[in-house]
């Protein structure tokens, strides 16, 4: 079995370590991207639904005509 500081002092080990390290934070940022895109689209359909839903209703100035 391996000390502590054979382990400390392995390159390859340490490349790994801040490679695992890097690769956890890059995560964590593009969940947060991902996160924050979903609330547009959220945001967006709701902003379409009312406009639909404003398109949708009748205008009683016109007269029951289109446009």
């Amino acid at each position: 079995m391996a000390t502590l500081e054979a382990l400390q002092m392995d390159p390859e080990l340490e490349r790994v370590l801040r490679e695992n390290s890097y690769l956890k934070q890059r995560c964590a940022q593009l969940q947060g991207d991902v996160d924050n895109l979903n609330s547009q689209v959220t945001r967006l359909a709701e902003q379409l639904d009312h406009h639909r839903a404003r398109w949708s209703t009748p205008n009683p100035l016109s007269g029951g005509q289109d446009g």
